[in-house]
């Protein structure tokens, strides 16, 4: 009777310590922006914008310009965004470094990913809004079986979408970043630096934020 009682007393402490934790989890995941960007401060570290406190924007500390792709004050080295080579949608070969000069949003996507489609709406509008200041590359994953080039573009057309879209037929791209998952974004300056880097859909207020932090102060 005695070891009945400790198996029911053992299960109903199991049961409360799961009940717990399922709470603690609900509470913490009710605290957490549904969509961030990763800020980037020096070579080699990174910096969850999120941690920041609520009343100071996490952004890169630098005494120059953070558009001149210099050390900041503590002479900490910017990184350089990985060059590739992707196709366009006419088959011709596009680098990453032809671009710049102007500002980049880097976006990596497949037709095939719920997350990739729920943001690009928000995408083809910061597109829109900021065409001629800041360049967007929307590096489809073409490995040519799950997604290829007819059924990226057959998605682009039914949605309508303009924003330029290119194809990583080879994996570089996705290689040079070393994407694990989709949709994962990157905000590289004019001057090819790396500055911030989202994972997940972004949403609209995210995504300005993270373009706000490649264009000059006004």
């Amino acid at each position: 009777m005695n070891k009945l009682l400790k198996t029911l007393l053992l299960a109903l402490a199991l049961v409360l310590i799961l009940v717990g934790a399922y709470v603690l989890y609900n509470k913490l995941r009710a605290n957490l922006p549904n969509s961030s960007i990763v800020v980037t401060e020096q070579a080699g570290t990174l910096e969850d914008s999120a941690a920041a406190p609520a009343e100071e924007e996490a952004e890169p500390q630098r005494t120059e310009d953070p558009q001149d792709g210099q050390a900041d004050a503590e002479g900490e080295e910017p990184i350089l965004a990985p060059d590739f080579t992707v196709q366009n949608d006419q088959g011709e070969a596009v680098m990453l470094s032809d671009l710049r000069g102007t500002p980049v949003v880097l976006n990596f996507w497949a037709s095939w990913c719920p997350p990739c489609k729920s943001e690009m709406p928000d995408f083809q509008a910061a597109a829109t809004e900021y065409e001629g200041q800041v360049a967007f590359m929307m590096v489809n994953l073409t490995d040519g079986s799950r997604e290829t080039v007819d059924t990226a573009k057959a998605y682009i057309q039914e949605q309508g979408f303009t924003f330029p879209v290119y194809f990583d037929t080879q994996s570089e791209a996705a290689n040079a970043y070393g994407v694990m998952s989709i949709p994962t974004t990157f905000f590289i300056d004019a001057q090819g630096y790396m500055v911030a880097y989202g994972q997940g859909a972004l949403d609209a207020e995210t995504l300005a934020r993270g373009i706000g932090m490649l264009l000059p102060a006004e």
